[in-house]
This record gives structure tokens, sequence and C-alpha cells, in this order.
């Protein structure tokens, strides 16, 4: 190997290391720019947490209208880039389920998260409510139901399973609070 191809290789080496240091992106604010990935809504107008997906190699991350959603996406194998970080809101820090926050994120794999909750996410199917800390979701599943668990030990079956929705006539999707009982 000459002594152009070695310099050449050492640079591609150090520039690899220098981003495996530069460790996963930080989290992103919402801002009215920011929609869901699957329902292509303003994420802002819908009630309870909220998840970003990073990509390599893309600038900016999917935003999901439900953390739920954005498991599933993790859980799918179809992904186009690497997911390089997940980030959720930490309803511990939110205002309200109403408003959970524009920048109160907790990285997915150090949360906690409260599964079988009686409330709905954003988009009105069942949620992953996550926390930074595990007192504030043993206190939220006191008052909502639903069990305290890791991410690594959420069941397959509760993101990925197909879920029963209100649709009119027409087949659209009607939103939780305007569903009526038969």
């Amino acid at each position: 190997m000459n002594r152009l191809t070695f310099a050449a290789l050492a640079v591609l080496a150090l520039g690899a290391c220098k981003e495996d240091l530069a460790g996963p992106p930080l989290p992103v604010t919402m801002t009215a720019a920011a929609v869901g990935h699957y329902c292509q809504m303003d994420i802002l107008e819908h009630p309870g947490p909220k998840a970003q997906v990073h990509l390599a190699g893309l600038p900016d991350p999917l935003f999901f209208s439900q953390v739920r959603d954005a498991v599933a996406y993790q859980r799918m194998p179809e992904q186009s880039h690497a997911i390089v970080a997940i980030y959720v809101s930490d309803m511990g820090k939110a205002p309200s389920w109403d408003d959970p926050g524009a920048a109160n994120w907790t990285a997915a794999g150090d949360a906690v998260f409260v599964v079988g909750a009686t409330v709905p996410g954003g988009m009105g199917a069942p949620e992953l409510v996550p926390f930074a800390e595990p007192a504030a979701a043993a206190a939220f599943a006191a008052r909502n139901g639903g069990e305290v668990m890791t991410l690594d030990r959420v069941p397959d079956r509760i993101v990925l399973a197909p879920v029963d929705v209100a649709l009119d006539a027409d087949g659209n999707f009607i939103p939780p609070d305007r569903a009526v009982a038969d």
C-alpha cells in the first residue's frame, strides 16, 4: 500500500470515528411545521404524547402523532434508512394531556411507558405513555390504569396489532371526541 492510499484510508477512518463520537442527534423542538409521518396532519393539533425518529443521513426527524406509531415504525422492517435516535414526549413534564409540550423530549430507550391506560393517543388509538421518571409513570398508571414497562418489554402485539376505529358512512375516520355510540 502506498503512502497516499494509506493517508486517504486514515482520513476516512478518522472521519468515521468523529461521526461516532458526535453521538445521536439531539431532539428537535416541535413547531407548527411538524406533521405526523403517517397522517401528514399538524402534530401540535393532537393531544397526547408525540415521538420523533431520526434517520441516518436525513437532516430532519420524522414526527409521529402517537408514540405507539413511532414504536411500530421502529419494529417494522421497511425503513429506508437506519434509525439513529428516537425521542418521546416526557409526559411527566407536559403541561397537560392536551398540551404534551414541544421541547420536553426524552430518549425512548431511557423512558418508561404506561401501557394499557384508559386515555387514547392523539389519533384515537391506544397509546404508550412515556415518562422520564418511573415515579411519574406509576402515578399516571394509578390514575388512568395500565402497566409501567420499559420499551424493550412492550410486546409487539401492543404496537403492531390493528386498532378498531370509528368510521362515518363514507369510510372516513371519526376522531374519538366526535364519535357517537350506537
